[in-house]
């Protein structure tokens, strides 16, 4: 090859840099007799085993009035009657940053719009951008960062 070594190593440090500012996992690009790929392996995840949350009960006194399911407190209380409720399309893994260690995507209170990733859920090596449904803002997260989440598993609320 009879092309310059630094502009090799300077054109896979740019390369290298773009992967990890855009959260891609491979880049590859062709120049007349040059091919150049840059590739990274997935970040190893740990997994914490989520434990059961403590489960609270709602006394109900007969001289109060039942709460009805559209009150606010019903829907904390159950979040899959929550209009605004973002579910898991795929059995995986959930992940609210793009990589260990970065921000995360949003927060509770975070102002969101329509087509806005929210999380990714892994599924057999894929990461899958879970978008925004509708603009909103985040009023609640379910789900911890790496839980393993279900099919139609509540992920978040936008409101």
């Amino acid at each position: 090859m009879s092309r310059d070594k630094t502009f090799d190593k300077k054109t896979i440090r740019e390369l290298a840099e773009l992967l990890n500012e855009t959260g891609l996992t491979e880049i590859e690009v062709a120049n007349d007799d040059i091919r150049i790929r840059v590739a990274r392996a997935a970040a190893p995840v740990s997994v914490a085993v989520p434990q059961p949350a403590p489960h609270h009960v709602q006394e109900h006194r007969p001289s109060e009035p039942a709460p009805k399911s559209g009150d606010v407190g019903a829907t904390e209380a159950d979040p899959a009657s929550h209009p605004g409720l973002v579910r898991s399309p795929m059995v995986g893994t959930a992940f609210r940053s793009p990589g260990p260690g970065e921000k995360p995507f949003v927060e509770v209170g975070d102002e969101v719009r329509e087509g806005q990733t929210l999380m990714i859920v892994e599924a057999m090596k894929t990461m899958n951008q879970i978008p925004c449904p509708t603009a909103g803002r985040i009023a609640r997260i379910l789900v911890e960062d790496g839980q393993p989440v279900e099919y139609d598993e509540p992920l978040l609320i936008v409101e």
